[in-house]
């Protein structure tokens, strides 16, 4: 799981003089470099799916931070987004995030700086061109590296609007997480080598036009971070009350501000944020232990069970207990 670039512009990739150097070793910041990588990668994320059980699902790279998604048929899925880049390479994709939605299909991905709860809709998937997509998480230490070490300062523009954006994938980046999902075929060598190939993921990333929308997320003391503290005590405490005067302390901003940047970052107010967290939780609830639909609205911290079946149904788009009762006969 910040003035982010306006949705749909392109990500940022080398600067001039990095595109020089990368020229030389093939690399084109070009669509027609973009459109060969494609192929080679899609390819080995289905080969690394189907070396690892086949068919549809979710398929983690052990000791690599990246994850990988294959579906047949559209479906949603409700859970709370950590900070990383999650990239389609078939198919495709809906983020709805507050009362925002973000869509990216092939060689697109969307970018998230902070723990945020959405809705991911896949829209685009059959048996015969599944949806398939590979996410990267963000290693914060190792992105503070490769910002320390840039012979170019990150300069820093005026606060983004999101926290989340959608952009295309350029074929140095591309071939980058290619080389990631290789290392799978020689598993004593990811620990070893899987480090020095996310260097080079974050060198792409914050050498660009647009690296300053990312450098929050590598800076103390942000906004983005500030928000960051206070999203970590409201997913610590979500069952209880808290005050915007306790998440603003925690932020070190005024209420006022505190509200001001916590909306402009993940599309919802504190008090939206929270009741999601507590949806999500009581949903895995329902579905993982044995409890009725009141004791859950309750260990989530609702005192009304109706109230809380009422969101959950304009949440999820189904009651509770009949959610719960479709999810455990769903296939696993």
């Amino acid at each position: 799981m910040v003035r982010m670039p306006e949705f749909g512009k392109i990500l940022p990739f080398p600067t001039r003089d990095a595109m020089q150097g990368a020229a030389q070793r093939g690399f084109r910041d070009s669509r027609a470099e973009r459109n060969r990588m494609a192929p080679a990668l899609l390819a080995a994320v289905n080969a690394y799916a189907d070396a690892n059980g086949g068919g549809e699902g979710y398929f983690p790279i052990p000791d690599a931070g990246l994850h990988i998604i294959r579906a047949f048929h559209e479906m949603d899925n409700h859970y709370v987004y950590q900070p990383s880049l999650c990239i389609t390479l078939q198919g495709g994709k809906e983020i709805l995030i507050g009362e925002e939605t973000l869509s990216y299909g092939p060689m697109q991905c969307f970018v998230v700086g902070l723990d945020l709860p959405a809705c991911g809709r896949i829209v685009t998937a059959s048996p015969d061109q599944p949806f398939v997509g590979i996410t990267v998480e963000f290693d914060i230490a190792i992105m503070r590296e490769v910002l320390e070490k840039l012979e170019t300062p990150v300069v820093a523009t005026a606060d983004p609007v999101r926290s989340m954006f959608v952009a295309d994938v350029d074929g140095a980046l591309a071939d980058c997480v290619l080389r990631m999902v290789r290392l799978t075929e020689t598993p004593q060598a990811i620990p070893i080598l899987y480090p020095a190939l996310m260097r080079e993921f974050y060198y792409w990333l914050l050498s660009g036009p647009h690296a300053s929308d990312l450098w929050r997320q590598a800076v103390p003391d942000t906004h983005l971070e500030r928000i960051g503290r206070a999203i970590n005590l409201l997913r610590q405490n979500f069952a209880k009350t808290l005050r915007v005067e306790r998440l603003a302390e925690a932020a070190n901003m005024s209420p006022s501000s505190f509200h001001q940047h916590f909306k402009a970052l993940t599309a919802m107010s504190p008090l939206q944020f929270q009741k999601q967290l507590r949806l999500l939780e009581a949903r895995r609830l329902l579905t993982a232990e044995a409890i009725n639909v009141a004791e859950a609205a309750y260990q989530v911290g609702y005192e009304s069970p109706s109230q809380f079946s009422r969101e959950y149904s304009r949440t999820f788009g189904i009651a509770p207990k009949r959610d719960a009762m479709n999810l455990k006969a769903a296939p696993a």
